[in-house]
């Protein structure tokens, strides 16, 4: 095996530069022809610029910038960083940058792939991520997603690199390594408060590794495993300090990540509306055509599914509630005691339903599920009615997921034996679990997971011996 990854690239640089040049010539074409500048696009803006013009960390409400906490301070630093260097607003700046970032995430997966597989798996993995579209798509997003993939796809590669898988030499395990992984997993969670699910994973894999050590005496042994245990929790809860210090001084509330719905202090908090979507939302279209129409716009209850009712009195209470929302578009505490009376009886009229089967088609469809958000494409693709280039797309991309998630399943087959599979599939676990009990359920937020699916692919091309 080559030593190392910069040695793979060097002795196949005809192929690295060719695969580099198609990942570039994909971002572009998307940056120019699709660039992703949302709503969420403008709120991260409105805060990055408040806190560069201003030094307010915060959003203009009627005029008046009001400190916020609702989003974490990672994407809002990166985007004041652009802002100051190219001009308030350059989106389009922001999204070249993006750019470069989905490119070092194809490198850092081929080096997984080099050190868990052979040369030959990482030239794979590279490939497969520089044409993912998936990764090429978000790249052309103003959104949280590329620098989340980079960050977890760091953090995940230094913790090969600490415990030295593929390393030809005398095994390292630098404390800088380890501290690199805590300060990576920590970028990531400043960015999206969920990503401290990869600490989890990180930990729990640790804790394995000590347990293994401690029963047989093998491995690392259990002093080197403690410290980089420490190392990482350090690293990733220290930069998360100056911010909840920052919500203590400034808005006088303990808030070390950022609240469950994104919501303000003066900010009514659905809670009653969320659970009753619980339990009947399963896909992505049930979001785009109810879950974020409120508050503010209309929720038409011929586009719940027949799941969301138990009975045809309970279709007429449904149907009764989105009537009086519907009025003036605004969620009560009144308003959504009565949803959360509804959820209450729908709960206890099938908790299998609403605690198991439910989370489960969520996370299925999460996994499966053309991932078109982006485009024009109608959400309904199964409908067939969609116009021909956009229906083809989303079939097409639909086949393409499958492909990506097929590879990876057969290349976890192929891969059982190697050292530091475990910790992939204790990602893949922790992070669909989560994603099972979200009302949101939206394709985009098993993204972060592709790095790992991309890796295990890789394996699907490793000679076998």
């Amino acid at each position: 095996m080559i030593r190392s990854v910069r040695d793979l690239i060097r002795k196949r640089a005809r192929f690295f530069a060719g695969a580099s040049l198609a990942a570039l010539g994909l971002r572009l074409l998307l940056v120019l022809r699709f660039p992703g500048v949302v709503d969420d696009s403008r709120f991260y803006a409105n805060i990055a610029e408040n806190w560069l013009q201003h030094g307010i960390y915060g959003i203009t409400n009627s005029g008046v910038i009001v400190p916020t906490l609702s989003r974490l301070p990672g994407y809002p630093a990166f985007l004041a960083v652009i802002f100051a260097v190219f001009g308030i607003d350059n989106f389009r700046a922001v999204l070249l940058v993006q750019v470069l970032f989905d490119l070092a995430t194809c490198f850092l997966i081929a080096d997984m792939a080099r050190r868990l597989f052979s040369d030959r798996a990482a030239q794979a993995a590279f490939l497969l991520a520089a044409l993912c579209p998936f990764l090429a798509n978000y790249a052309a997003a103003a959104l949280t997603e590329t620098l989340e993939i980079f960050f977890t796809a760091l953090a995940l590669d230094l913790v090969f690199r600490g415990l030295g898988v593929g390393e030809t030499g005398k095994k390292s395990h630098s404390k800088v390594l380890w501290l690199g992984c805590g300060l990576s997993i920590g970028a990531a969670i400043l960015l999206r408060p969920d990503g401290g699910i990869l600490l989890a994973a990180i930990g729990g894999y640790l804790l394995w590794l000590l347990w293994r050590s401690l029963g047989t005496g093998r491995g690392l042994g259990a002093g080197p495993i403690i410290l980089a245990g420490v190392l990482v929790a350090v690293g990733a809860t220290a930069p998360l300090v100056p911010w909840t210090v920052r919500n203590l001084h400034t808005l006088h509330r303990f808030e070390p990540l950022a609240p469950r719905y994104a919501t303000d202090s003066d900010d009514v908090v659905m809670n009653g509306f969320n659970r009753w979507t619980k339990t009947w939302i399963a896909d992505y279209v049930s979001v785009q055509e109810i879950y974020w129409n409120v508050p503010g716009a209309d929720m038409d209850v011929t586009r719940l599914p027949r799941r969301a009712f138990d009975s045809e009195s309970q279709r007429q209470r449904t149907s009764d509630l989105l009537t009086d929302y519907n009025r003036d578009h605004d969620m009560t505490l009144q308003l959504d005691a009565r949803f959360a009376a509804l959820a209450a009886e729908r709960v206890h009229a099938a908790p299998i339903r609403y605690y198991v089967w439910l989370p489960a088609v969520r996370i299925v469809d999460m996994w499966l599920r053309p991932r078109t958000e982006l485009f024009p494409s109608d959400p309904r693709w199964w409908e067939f009615n969609d116009d021909s280039r956009w229906l083809a797309v989303s079939l097409g991309f639909g086949l393409v997921n499958l492909a990506y998630v097929a590879l990876a399943a057969s290349g976890l087959l192929r891969s059982r034996e190697f050292f530091g599979i475990g910790l992939f599939v204790l990602f893949l676990l922790l992070r669909s679990a989560f994603l099972g009990t979200l009302e949101n359920p939206e394709p985009r937020y098993t993204l972060e997971c592709y790095p790992v699916v991309i890796v295990l692919a890789s394996a699907f091309f490793h000679p076998r011996a």
